[in-house]
């Protein structure tokens, strides 16, 4: 197996200053095969089928979805998510740095009133409104250059997530309907995210507020809306108003890491009677708050305690690195200092290296299921009970050792 050699942070961060997009450029277009060409040519009159199924304008089916175009580069970016092959060390330096929570902090300085305003509405707290814009477009320098109807037709004849993202298709063409955009000048990322907070269609529809008094919700292109809209739509998500989203933790000598994951539940005072503390060694409260250990970077890295807020940011993405980085965002912004224990700084996998973790572990008898190249729940399961079997600790991280003891079990 051949592992991706980590990336020169430094080189990363400046090249980051110079391009606000966070990490795939969309300009370049990639090559599209004729057969490719030919299916998506056949699946726009599915697609159109579907519409009028759903009661879709016939003007907006005929005029919108007929001049949608196949984008190959589409296709590409999606078999590209960073959540699939970053590290978690690039992946929050990148995104948590000097510059972005700098520029965080005026900002909430800046639009403290209206955010304020929103706090005592809906129950979010204003450095998590500008985290999440800070994440989502860079404050919205970038708000995607790409067509949605285009964006979301492609994936729509994909198979991976068709359904998926044919319901976020006909949600576009009902906002068309509404008049928000068509399909010239509906612009956003290329999995159809729109506006300052990068809203799906679906949500655009359905939590978008007017925050200014103009009589429509414009999230491309005014604030008070895309904040209204954020608050709101972390509001329905379940948002807990006087909740943190989790906390950096120190975990005991002898903890048993079959335990963390979000799939393991307890009261927080449960887990501070297993020795876990925060991280400058405190006991934590003693309070029934439901509550997860997460450690993304195995057990020489950090380690968070979550709670259900945290969940509500998976709820926006699901993405347990995203969520860690909503929050500390928000922390860095709030005036918290860095990490305790840094992450380390490991080398970056892509989605042909899970598959080969994948295969090994099934060939060994630890069943992943079907080989994907993403390392989910089942695969992390996997992996720990193969280290059990190792006398290694159990954290179901794919560290260089682990995958040095996989290739010695399967050449043995």
């Amino acid at each position: 197996m051949t592992l991706i050699k980590k990336m020169n942070i430094a080189t990363a961060l400046a090249l980051l200053s110079f391009s606000v997009t966070p990490l795939y450029a969309e300009e370049a277009p990639a090559p599209v095969a004729a057969d490719v060409e030919a299916e998506f040519k056949r699946c726009v009159p599915r697609l159109q089928q579907r519409a009028r199924a759903e009661k879709i304008a016939d003007d907006v089916v005929e005029k919108q979805l007929g001049a949608v175009q196949y984008v190959a580069r589409v296709i590409e970016l999606d078999r590209r998510q960073p959540e699939f092959s970053e590290t978690f060390y690039n992946y929050l330096t990148l995104r948590v740095n000097d510059q972005r929570i700098s520029q965080g902090r005026e900002l909430l300085k800046k639009h403290y009133d209206l955010l304020l305003k929103l706090t005592h509405q809906y129950g979010v707290p204003p450095q998590y409104i500008v985290s999440f814009w800070g994440l989502e477009t860079n404050f919205g320098t970038y708000l995607g250059k790409m067509n949605v109807l285009d964006s979301l037709a492609t994936l729509a004849c994909d198979p991976r997530r068709s359904e998926f993202f044919t319901k976020e298709l006909m949600e576009a063409l009902r906002l068309v309907e509404t008049g928000v955009a068509d399909h010239d000048t509906m612009l956003g990322s290329w999995a159809g995210a729109m506006g300052n907070m990068q809203f799906m269609p679906s949500a655009y529809r359905r939590f978008a507020v007017d925050g200014d008094g103009d009589g429509k919700a414009d999230l491309w292109n005014s604030l008070p809306d895309a904040f209204t809209s954020a608050a709101n739509f972390l509001q329905h998500l379940g948002w807990e108003k006087e909740v943190r989203w989790g906390r950096e933790i120190r975990l005991p000598e002898k903890f048993d890491y079959a335990l963390a994951g979000r799939d393991v539940t307890k009261p927080l005072k449960e887990w501070s009677r297993m020795g876990i503390t925060d991280v400058t060694g405190n006991a934590l409260p003693e309070l029934d708050l439901k509550s997860s250990v997460i450690i993304p970077a195995g057990h020489n890295g950090p380690s968070f305690m979550v709670y259900d807020n945290f969940h509500v940011i998976m709820d926006w993405n699901r993405s347990e690195f995203y969520a860690i980085a909503v929050g500390r965002l928000a922390d860095r912004i709030n005036g918290a200092g860095a990490l305790k224990v840094p992450p380390p700084q490991t080398e970056r996998m892509n989605r042909d290296d899970v598959r080969w973790i994948q295969e090994a572990l099934n060939s060994l008898g630890y069943d992943t299921g079907e080989p994907d190249g993403i390392f989910g729940s089942r695969t992390k399961r996997a992996l720990r009970d193969f280290q059990k079997s190792k006398n290694m600790v159990a954290d179901g991280f794919p560290s260089e050792d682990v995958i040095a003891r996989l290739k010695a079990g399967i050449t043995s």
